[in-house]
């Protein structure tokens, strides 16, 4: 092995590669423009859409209550909902988001009512449906004001103050600091597109190394060179490795990039509201704004590395038997589903870093990145993980340099 020789290939496949176009695209245009999009276009889209789901005025049929007219004509009067007539398909109306919501009074609701005792109310809604959900929610607020004005004249019925039945309050009150948020928040988005952009940034600098040369009958030449191919196989190995981490360097400098600027216009439209009564307030909730941890973010690099060089081993490997770049594409495509699937794992809730799951790769990056990008450093099981990572990566190389010795791989026809 001579490192004269692989970097020469290496420089040599740098050149071609900073060529083409696909490779440009793979490795810099989309992990540089994926992050403001989700952040500033989707995560918008996404916030505008919910805005207007909530702010919407459901329509809502009431099912019986002839002989509580006194409850009607309050849903009627409400502001939050508009009551309309009821269908008479009306379940169908729901499921065809005609009609969002319905609520059925039980018979004398209102005689039953003032004896004291608990009558039930039935909500009827399409489930999953994001304005049919906002409706029943609107009605359930709605029937919680009603049940505490009952309550509340019962109470003064009998001479008892509003306290009687809530004898305390409570509130939530955050003690996490913003790291560990925002790396609960992002941290498991964060691990799954380094997965997805290591192995996409691999992918197309490997099949035009590998099929592409084949394709073009670039390869022969190469090998007629007084260079052994061990030489070749890491000089171009290495190319496909440079793809890999700067897809990956791309996107987090881009995410940083994004969240910095996001996090300046948070904090400077609520410039103004700081310079008013309740600016005390607003500075907190700035000062309190989720983050992710610096530290983390020079962990997962770290972590990344030996994950790195398996996806580019892989896609090395795997192009090596394709007799073209298309065949090629159809190998590597469907193994961006594998690729994705312990990466998608890693983000259910429930799935935790263990001394099995860190013996799983993928999964274990997931996993890991997901806690240090909130500040928790489990350090024996980042050293298994780095360790079997590291071994898997190794093993994957290996594969690769013996695939290319053989004859039959690089000649395939």
């Amino acid at each position: 092995m001579n490192w004269s020789n692989i970097t020469t290939v290496y420089l040599k496949e740098l050149k071609d590669s900073l060529r083409d176009r696909r490779t440009l695209i793979s490795t810099i245009v989309i992990p540089t423009l994926v992050m403001p999009l989700m952040f500033f276009g989707v995560g918008k889209v996404m916030s505008n859409v919910m805005t207007k789901a909530r702010e919407d005025i459901p329509t809502v049929v009431i099912l019986g209550g002839e002989d509580s007219p006194g409850v009607v004509a309050q849903f009627r009067e409400s502001q939050r909902m508009r009551v309309v007539p009821a269908p008479a398909d009306w379940k169908q109306a729901i499921s065809d988001k005609r009609l969002r919501v319905a609520l059925q009074l039980p018979e004398k609701f209102e005689e039953r009512l003032r004896a004291g005792l608990a009558p039930v109310v039935k909500i009827f809604h399409y489930e999953g449906e994001l304005k049919s959900d906002n409706g029943a929610r609107v009605l359930e607020r709605f029937l919680a004001d009603l049940r505490e004005q009952a309550v509340a004249e019962r109470l003064a019925a009998h001479g008892m103050p509003k306290t009687a039945a809530r004898p305390f309050e409570f509130k939530r009150e955050n003690v996490a600091p913003p790291e560990k948020v925002g790396g609960n928040l992002f941290g498991g988005l964060v691990p799954y597109l380094i997965i997805i952009l290591c192995f996409t940034g691999a992918m197309y600098p490997a099949m035009d190394l590998t099929a592409g040369e084949k394709e073009r009958g670039t390869m022969e030449t190469l090998l007629c060179s007084p260079v052994p191919r061990v030489d070749i196989v890491l000089g171009k190995f290495l190319m496909v490795l440079t793809g890999s981490l700067s897809a990956m360097v791309f996107m987090l400098l881009s995410m940083g990039g994004s969240i910095a600027i996001g996090g300046t216009l948070m904090m400077g439209g609520g410039g103004a509201a700081r310079a008013g009564a309740g600016g005390a307030a607003a500075k907190a909730s700035a000062d309190a704004m989720p983050m992710i941890d610096p530290l983390g973010v020079v962990g997962v690099l770290a972590m990344v590395l030996p994950v790195a060089v398996l996806f580019a081993a892989l896609a090395f490997t795997i192009s090596l038997f394709a007799k073209s770049y298309k065949e090629a594409q159809s190998y590597l495509g469907p193994m961006i589903i594998v690729v994705i699937m312990p990466g998608v794992v890693g983000m259910l809730p429930g799935i935790e870093l263990s001394a099995k799951t860190a013996l799983i790769p993928i999964l274990n990056l997931s996993l890991v990145c997901k806690e240090m990008l909130s500040g928790v450093w489990n350090w024996g099981y980042i050293g298994l993980i780095f360790a079997s990572s590291s071994l898997y990566a190794g093993v994957a190389l290996w594969l690769a340099v013996k695939m290319f010795d053989r004859e039959d791989v690089i000649f395939r026809t």
